[in-house]
């Protein structure tokens, strides 16, 4: 044994990487302290899980997972496009989301070129532009909001790519039609605009819309979906890129064969047809919102006004303290120091016990007891 070092072998953006934290998984809790009904509130994951169209599909499809997936997922696309008004070219499908923010940086993106997007966004931003070598010019949020007019004026002529979450995972900020639109017609046609619409089934806000409408208009713009949030398929992982048709074609250049599985495919397309579980997802999380941000104000914390399914409080110690108290007695959350915000906590929205269960033991938390 030579004692070889194989992360200097790494590519250099990749030896600097620190792998991505998902929120604790309740099963590691578990063997680590022998709690039971412990309350997930972590991971902005759907409290209803999926609907009954979606687990019949998995059980239909699993008779046939002995077979590969349609490569092209022809039935899923043919649904999507009707439901987006597009067409199928039109349509990257991907293992999640994260997936296809990578495959879209992978694609477009050299070593060379800058990647632009705001302070406070989404983690993945940053790993997938020091994974391909990139340079992140990261803009200042403007009370934890993206700053569109700070973004434009950050472009350069190596910019490639920026992005942009609407809603913002952690802080559930957003960006309204008019702003956004006018943002995306100020930036050059070759760099290509990522409009991260992850959360979008939750927005009520009347001047929030889809910029899938726009893609007519802007051919550097491409918007990503998920089916992890609302349609709570998050164990399955499924998302999705519409964009311009030429853009697709790159992406799916890059796309590994069959990096979306069957049943993934099935139950998406039986979710983006079940409305009345979407409709029912969006009531919970409505309600279970409404419940946070009473309390949090009875209880004088600060907290950003969110329109996702999970919500960002300031606590009075280091969110991290606050985790791990939390999680002795069996909830977790999800401090976000790593978004340069050390004194929150995010808290996902979950069924109406499982928001009592927090309150309550936040409640003791913080005062002492």
């Amino acid at each position: 044994m030579t004692g070889c070092d194989f992360v200097a072998l790494a590519a250099e953006g990749v030896r600097a990487l620190s792998p991505y934290k998902p929120g604790k998984p309740m099963e590691e809790l578990q063997r680590e302290l022998g709690l039971s009904g412990i309350v997930k509130l972590a991971s902005n994951e759907s409290p209803l899980g999926p609907g009954a169209a979606a687990l019949a599909a998995v059980a239909e499809c699993a008779r046939g997972i002995a077979r590969y997936p349609d490569g092209n997922g022809f039935a899923l696309k043919q649904a999507l496009a009707a439901h987006h008004r597009v067409t199928p070219d039109m349509l990257t499908l991907g293992n999640g989301s994260n997936d296809v923010l990578e495959l879209i940086t992978r694609a477009f993106v050299t070593p060379d070129n800058e990647v632009v997007f705001s302070q406070h966004a989404f983690a993945v931003y940053p790993l997938v532009t020091q994974a391909v070598g990139a340079k992140a010019v990261v803009t200042p949020a403007k009370n934890f909001a993206h700053d569109l007019d700070a973004m434009a004026a950050a472009v350069s002529p190596k910019t490639r790519l920026i992005f942009v979450a609407n809603p913002n995972n952690p802080t559930g900020t957003w960006v309204p039609e008019k702003v956004l639109a006018s943002f995306i017609v100020s930036i050059p046609e070759t760099v290509l605009v990522v409009v991260d619409e992850a959360y979008f089934e939750y927005v009520e806000e009347p001047a929030y819309k889809s910029f899938v409408s726009q893609l007519g208009k802007h051919r550097n713009l491409i918007v990503t979906r998920t089916f992890s949030k609302a349609y709570g398929l998050a164990g399955l992982r499924v998302g999705y890129a519409v964009s311009d048709r030429q853009v697709a074609d790159v992406l799916n250049r890059v796309r590994q064969p069959f990096n979306v599985n069957a049943m993934a495919l099935a139950a998406a397309e039986a979710a983006l047809g079940d409305r009345a579980h979407l409709e029912k997802s969006i009531q919970v999380n409505r309600s279970g919102m409404k419940k946070l941000v009473t309390t949090f104000d009875e209880m004088g914390i600060e907290h950003i006004p969110s329109v996702g399914n999970f919500i960002a409080a300031r606590m009075p110690k280091p969110g991290a303290e606050i985790f791990a108290a939390l999680l002795k007695q069996g909830i977790i959350v999800r401090p976000i120091a790593e978004y340069e915000m050390p004194d929150f906590i995010r808290v996902t929205v979950g069924t109406e016990d499982e928001n009592e269960r927090f309150i309550e033991v936040l409640s003791d938390v913080l005062s002492g007891t």
